[in-house]
């Protein structure tokens, strides 16, 4: 009988122990939670899960809602992180309590991709016929001033529907940016900013809205990351530059965007990529940056730190097979001497 009891009592403390261990495993685990930019949001998905494999104790859960989506959670302290490919505003920064570091983590683009089945050389545009087609005072692709930029392609007779993001999004900054510097009259007319409303068109949830809308729409053009565009095979339109150069958004013209910006980078990171110098330059570049407050509070703060030093040096790989652009090494070492001011 006191046998049957010790061993009854051995199967008790041993399930005990069984039940308690992953209790244990659990707790030691940390949840890091991001939200923001759609435009970054294929390379965060890929960093994230490749930087838990590594550290499994971590665990980053991102939402990709639109940059304005992504600063309005920060400025709540929803969030550990947010990210942006377009520098808040000084009232952003003064409505969120505590200064917010910016800290570039990939280049990207933002491209005109269209859906017009016949034509299959890249259009030609710019600045100003751009803006014609989101006003709509070019209402029709065989318009004589898209014949003009692209003479010997045989353009449709065909309604054009423009497609823009809904929400309030940095891709739409960018953009807009780069509208209101290669057309003047856009910025009076319809505006530069995060979120816009917009004379005409279709409007779409985030990168993957937008690009959805074109892929079923027949005569279609609007904004989304390159990514975007790569992924469903969408064509993209050669965008006119200020050196008069037709560009196409790849590794190489966004990378010489940047290293136009480099010279004139200041300490805070923020700066345009858009319409930069230079003949080779893709002029709808930009930055993504990751946003955090100065000090924050432990465990988050550190670990910031820990996840963008990695993503500085290992996770830069990852960034040409997805559409991105490595960040030029030379900014790397300035981001890397300013991260500690992340952690408390």
């Amino acid at each position: 009988m006191k046998l049957q009891n010790r061993f009854s009592g051995f199967l008790v403390l041993l399930m005990a122990l069984v039940v308690a261990a992953p209790t244990v495993a659990r707790s030691e685990k940390l949840l890091m939670t991001g939200a923001g930019s759609t435009f970054i949001n294929p390379l965060f998905s890929k960093w994230f899960s490749e930087y838990n494999k590594l550290n499994p104790t971590i665990e980053i859960n991102y939402q990709s809602i639109g940059s304005g989506g992504g600063i309005k959670q920060l400025q709540k302290r929803t969030i550990d992180f947010a990210a942006s490919d377009v520098e808040m505003t000084e009232k952003e920064i003064l409505d969120a309590g505590r200064p917010v570091l910016h800290f570039p983590v990939a280049l990207g683009a933002v491209v005109l991709s269209y859906n017009l089945p016949a034509v299959k050389t890249p259009l030609k545009l710019d600045g100003a016929v751009i803006s014609g087609l989101i006003q709509g005072t070019i209402k029709k692709w065989n318009d004589d001033a898209l014949k003009a930029l692209n003479p010997g392609v045989a353009l449709p007779d065909q309604a054009v529907v423009f497609v823009y993001r809904s929400d309030s999004s940095g891709t739409t900054g960018v953009f807009t940016e780069f509208l209101g510097k290669a057309d003047p009259s856009f910025a009076q007319k319809v505006g530069v900013g995060k979120a816009i409303k917009w004379p005409t068109g279709l409007g779409g949830k985030g990168n993957e809205g937008v690009t959805a809308n074109i892929k079923n729409t027949v005569g279609s053009i609007g904004y989304v990351e390159l990514t975007y565009a790569l992924n469903e095979k969408l064509p993209t339109a050669l965008i006119k530059n200020p050196s008069g150069q037709f560009i196409a958004a790849n590794l190489g013209s966004v990378t010489e965007a940047a290293a136009q910006a480099l010279k004139v980078i200041p300490d805070d990171f923020k700066v345009s990529l858009t319409n930069a110098q230079g003949a080779k330059a893709y002029p709808i570049s930009s930055f993504t940056y990751l946003l955090a407050f100065e000090k924050t509070a432990a465990p988050a703060g550190p670990e910031i730190v820990k996840l963008m030093t990695w993503a500085l040096d290992k996770g830069q790989s990852y960034t040409t097979n997805l559409g991105y652009a490595p960040l030029p090494k030379q900014l790397v070492a300035k981001i890397r001497a300013k991260l500690p001011s992340v952690a408390p």
